[in-house]
Parts: C-alpha cells; structure tokens; sequence
C-alpha cells in the first residue's frame, strides 16, 4: 500500500463560500484526500470579504491556516520544502507574487489548480495577468485543469505548461444526496452573477418564466444587479449556504445548469453545481458545450436546451416518471466517477506518477 502523501495547498478559500464556487470545489476533494489517508495544509489569505462570511473556519478534515500578507508565507518554509506536492489554485489574491515567492522555497513538486481555466487562457490572451503571469505556466511540474479535453493541448502547446492534467470539479456525496422534499420550483438555479452568463439565464429561466406564468422559478446567487427585470414568477435568494444546496436542488423540478461564455467556447468545463445538482438527482436542464455529453447523456443523464422554447416544452409536457428517471441516472454517474473521493484519486496517482518520474531523472 503507498504510503499517505502530504500536499500543501494556496487557494483562494476553503473557509467561506460566499459568492464563489472554489470553497465548495476545495472542500469536496480535501474531504477525499482526507479519506484516502492523505494529509493537507490550506493556506488561505485572511481577507475581509471572506472573514466576514466564513461559514467553514475550522474544518476537521485538513489543517487550515490564514496568513495575512505575502511575507507571512515564510513561515511555512519548512512545510513547503517538506510536502510531497505544493498546490497554488487560481485566484490567490496577490497570485503573481505568490507563485514566485514560493518556487523561490524549492518545492519537491510545485503545480497550479485552475479553477477557471477557460476564463484564465481568455485573460492571459488579452494580456491581463491577474493571478498568474502567462510566463509563469512553464514553472510548474503540472498544470491542474478544471478543463479537459482540448484545452489540455492548448495549455501545452500555446502556453508552454509541462504537464497538463484534467483536474474536474467533484462533489460530496455525504453533503449533497435527494433529501425527498416536495418540489416547490418548477426550475430553479444556483450561481452567482456573471455577465457573460447572464444571457443563458435570460434565454433558459427568465424567458420562460414569462411565458408560464402559473409556474414557479428561483434564482439563488449574489451579486445580482438591482436592474434585472425579474418576472413576478421568479423567486430571488441572496445566498444560499453549502448545508442548504441539498435541499434547494431536492425542491426543483427541474435545476438548470448555465455556463459562463469561456468556459462553453473551451468546452469540457462542468462546473462543481452541475455534479452537486446531479448528486441531488435534480433533473438537470443545461446549455449545450462541447465535451458535455462525455459526462453526462443528453436525454438519459441531462437534457440539453438550445432556446427558451425547449425549456417550455419540457416543463409542460414531460412526464415525472422520465423526469424523475433522468435525475437517478445522473446521480448514477456522478456517484460512479465524480465524488470528491475519486477525484482525490485521480490527484495522488498524478502525483506519485510524477513524483517518480522526478526520481528516475535524478538518478
């Protein structure tokens, strides 16, 4: 049997899952590297938006500890020079110092997990370095996608990465599982604003809510403009805590899945909602991206809407037994490849696998 690794992970927060889909995505997959024996430290930056709405600060899977500027870092010297894999993810505030502060530390095995891959290559195109500098990329030993597919080919071929690897988004099955509520939606969805997501919510939820108007909607999210013209079907919450997402998407008749304009130009980038909302059995109605049905089967797993008209169509008239049979089987596959146990798998395979490819080259 491998013996357990120790992994150190920056990321922009484990402890606050307030209007960002990173704390759900870390938490899932440290919860499974915790299972499978495996020991993590999170370094997360002690900031003010997320202080204020921490709804996870002590967490009893992983050590998590806050630092209050680049060169409390330091301090963790013996850490990071000491784990068998260094992990910084997308978003780190001050993220283009941090990369370089601790590649300076020597790490055994430093990588980057992209959680917005598609939004990252579309910034680093334009010359916008917010997190990471494109001359970074090169720097790491592997390059953690939340993207697959051709977007791998691209991080290495247009970016220079050494190493790209897909890197999913996963769920807990423990936290996110049909609570057997009666449906009080008929769709609903979970996300926070974005403009370029926005159209697909407009087309897919919106649209549709005004022509049924004896039907019931829900949009669960922050950062919503005041200005958006919400018919009077359409229910708003502000936020909605990890411990209430079961429930939330247990109450839906349907939950859409909306994805932002990158990420669905890139392909094969499910986001963490679309596997909690599959983990839930909510039938899931999603725009259409390429690599999407690799994951889940359109009118078996999912049902894909190309217009406000298909949505209608499939709240009038299907029945609740295919709609009830499309959310069994999508739970089917995220519980069979997409928990956050077996994407901890995934990662410490990579990991070894790299780790002795370093060896063998040393020798």
């Amino acid at each position: 049997m491998s013996r357990p690794l120790s992994i150190v992970i920056l990321g922009l927060t484990l402890s606050s899952s307030w209007g960002n889909g990173h704390a759900t995505t870390y938490r899932a997959l440290l919860r499974g590297l915790h299972a499978e024996g495996h020991q993590v430290l999170f370094l997360e930056r002690d900031v003010p938006w997320y202080a204020d709405s921490r709804d996870m600060p002590d967490p009893d899977f992983c050590r998590l500890v806050y630092y209050r500027e680049l060169a409390d870092l330091d301090r963790f010297i013996p850490a990071i020079r000491n784990a068998d894999a260094v992990i910084i993810g997308s978003y780190v505030p001050e993220g283009i110092a941090v990369i370089n502060r601790v590649a300076e530390m020597r790490p055994r095995l430093f990588c980057f997990y992209d959680i917005d891959t598609p939004v990252t290559l579309a910034a680093l195109r334009r010359g916008k370095e917010e997190f990471l500098a494109r001359r970074q990329v090169p720097l790491f030993d592997i390059y953690f996608s939340f993207s697959g597919g051709g977007v791998l080919d691209i991080l290495e071929g247009e970016f220079g990465a050494r190493h790209a690897e897909a890197l999913y988004c996963s769920v807990d099955e423990d936290a996110y599982a049909p609570t057997g509520e009666t449906p009080r939606w008929d769709l609903g969805y979970l996300g926070t604003y974005s403009p370029d997501r926005q159209p697909v919510l407009e087309r897919l939820l919106i649209e549709p809510a005004r022509r049924l108007p004896e039907k019931r909607f829900v949009v669960a999210g922050p950062q919503y403009p005041d200005d958006i013209d919400w018919p009077e079907n359409v229910e708003r919450i502000a936020h909605l805590p990890p411990e209430a997402h079961a429930s939330f998407y247990s109450r839906q008749r349907f939950t859409l899945n909306a994805t932002r304009s990158d990420m669905v130009a890139a392909g094969w980038s499910p986001s963490v909602r679309l596997f909690e909302a599959g983990a839930c059995a909510a039938p899931i109605i999603s725009d259409r991206w390429e690599g999407i049905e690799e994951i889940f089967a359109d009118g078996e797993s999912i049902l894909l809407a190309d217009d406000s008209g298909a949505v209608v169509q499939m709240i009038r008239q299907m029945s609740g037994e295919k709609r009830l049979a499309i959310g069994a089987a999508a739970r089917a596959r995220v519980l069979k490849g997409h928990t956050g146990r077996v994407r901890a798998r995934e990662l410490a395979r990579v990991l070894r696998e790299a780790s002795s490819e370093a060896l063998a080259k040393a020798v």
